[in-house]
Parts: structure tokens; sequence; C-alpha cells
């Protein structure tokens, strides 16, 4: 088969999508035969303001039932791709959303969420972000993980700082992930994992999904989808194939404003980083060029098996395993 039919018949997900989301994203992920995506409703905001962003992303998949559906099995994920539309998995990047309430794992887990990270960037009362000193996973936090494992929601690491990422591994009873993140051995950067946490969360059965960010590529916003491969294989050769997948981060029709919202501390304290210019790799400017990696990875000498693992099974066997369906 060619690139073409590979990626036809591949299922395709992307760990972690946070763009504007419209008619137009969507048609862009159709266009990118896109199975299905963990689309972010929460970054700093409260329980009632993620219940609210849960409403929404409700209304638009109701809204544009021709070309998505939401995803609460992996079941869902295969009908998606039987039916040729993209499945919305509802996902946090933040587990601020729960508040100081075990409970509302639950709650949030009924409503569609199946995908939580544990801090975002800072300090929460489950543990610590990546751009602060990391004190670890605080008790509650033993608690939150305990809940997710229980109710089958899958631990998202990639914001996380190195201390709380490597309590949790230990901790949590099922796979954990990396959603987004990519090598420091590549370009040192607070949210790139180094080899050791990479083979880490590997060797304790997690996963780890692929970013092509740009401020944290080599390359930068010069890089183009050579150098995202560069980084697969690079992860790719401490994990293994089984454990690795896709997590773009695409930001897709978001401006200055949302950025700097997420480079700020609760969205509007103090600054964290400063992303600068963003421009993602060529060959991979929207979630309409998903084919453009599945060539990408087969130029570069990944086998056909490898190639449809990378795109999208591993993602499936992951989350059948923490979801329990």
């Amino acid at each position: 088969m060619n690139a073409a039919e590979i990626h036809d018949k591949a299922i395709v997900i992307d760990g972690l999508i946070c763009a504007k989301w419209n008619r137009e994203l969507f048609e862009d992920m159709a266009k990118g035969k896109l199975t299905a995506a963990n689309c972010t409703v929460s970054f700093w905001e409260n329980f009632e303001g993620t219940v609210r962003n849960v409403v929404e992303m409700n209304q638009l998949i109701e809204a544009n039932s021709d070309l998505l559906l939401k995803v609460r099995t992996t079941k869902d994920i295969h009908r998606a791709k039987a039916e040729g539309k993209t499945g919305v998995m509802m996902g946090f990047q933040n587990a601020h959303a729960f508040e100081d309430q075990i409970g509302y794992v639950q709650v949030f887990k009924d409503l569609g969420v199946g995908i939580v990270q544990m801090c975002y960037n800072t300090q929460n009362l489950v543990g610590t972000g990546c751009y602060e000193r990391d004190g670890g996973l605080s008790g509650y936090g033993r608690e939150i993980v305990a809940e997710m494992n229980r109710v089958g929601m899958l631990c998202d690491l990639s914001h996380v700082g190195p201390n709380t990422a490597k309590e949790v591994i230990i901790e949590s009873t099922k796979p954990v992930a990396y959603s987004h993140c990519l090598p420091a051995g590549l370009k040192e950067h607070p949210r790139n994992r180094t080899d050791e946490e990479l083979k880490f969360i590997a060797d304790n059965g997690g996963f780890v999904g692929v970013t092509m960010f740009a401020p944290f590529l080599k390359a930068g916003i010069n890089a183009t989808i050579d150098d995202y491969v560069e980084a697969i294989q690079y992860i790719y050769n401490i994990v293994g194939e089984d454990a690795i997948g896709i997590g773009t981060d695409f930001t897709q029709g978001h401006g200055y404003d949302f950025f700097e919202y997420l480079t700020h501390d609760k969205g509007y304290a103090r600054r964290l980083t400063r992303f600068g210019e963003i421009i993602n790799p060529l060959g991979m400017r929207t979630v309409g060029d998903f084919p453009n990696l599945t060539e990408a990875l087969l130029k570069h000498g990944f086998s056909e098996r490898q190639v449809v693992k990378i795109m999208g099974e591993n993602w499936v066997n992951l989350l059948e395993e923490v979801w329990g369906e």
C-alpha cells in the first residue's frame, strides 16, 4: 500500500488539540482523516467554568454531527472510523476543575471526560507544574490518582513537574501518559522530557505522545515535518514501538489573547514563559495535513505496521486499558 492508502485505513488519533472549536476546524479534521482527538475543555477554569465548556462542546458536537461524534469508549473511536467522522475525546489540561472535591472526578467521567492532566504549568492542589519548584504529588493528589484509576480516567503528565510526574507514574495502578511532549535530548526546555524520564514512564507501562509545538522543537519556527519526525524517532528509540503516539498540540485558529491566557499563571497572574512566534512545522501547518505525517514516517524508514501503531493504534490500546472498554 502507498502512504495515502495506509493513512485511509489507519485509525488516526491526536492525543492533544486545543484549537479554536468551529466548523472550519472540524472540516479540516475531516480533510486530515482524523479518527479521534483529545480536545481540551479546561485549562484554568474551576468546576463551574469547566462544566460550561463541556456544555458548549456537547452543543458543538450536536450541531456538527455530520462530522463529529462524542467518544466515551474505544468502541466509539472504532465507530468514528467506520462512519468517517472525528471522535471528540474531552480532556482537561489541569486537575484544577476538581477543586477540592474527589467526587467531581466521577461527575466529569459521567459527562464524558476521559483524560485529565494533573497540573498545568504551576502548583495546584494535586501537585506541581513544570514551571516552578516541584514539591511532588500531594496527599490529596494521591487520592485523585486513585479515583481516576477507579473511574477509568487517563492521568496526563505533559505540563507536570518532574517530581510530581514520577510520583504519579509510581502511584497509578493504570498506565499514564505524556500526551504531548518532546525530548530534552534535542532541545532543553522545561516542557521537554529527559531520556531518563521518557524511559521511566515506558518502563512502568506508560505512554508518550509526541508534540510538534514549535517553541519546543530544536528548529523552532523554522521546523519542518522532517524535524517533527526526528523527534518521534528520538522518542521511539527510547520507549519502543508500543508506547508512542501523536499529540500535536494544535492551537489552530487561536490568536494573541489565547496564548497570553496560557502563559500566565491561572490565566491572569504572573507570566510563566513567552512562546514568541508560533508557526507549525512546514508540512504540518493544519490538522488537514495529517496524511503528510504518515507519508513522512514511511519516508524516514518506519514500517507500515509501525506507522499504523504510531498514528493511532497505540493510543487505542492505551485508552482501552485505562477506560476498561
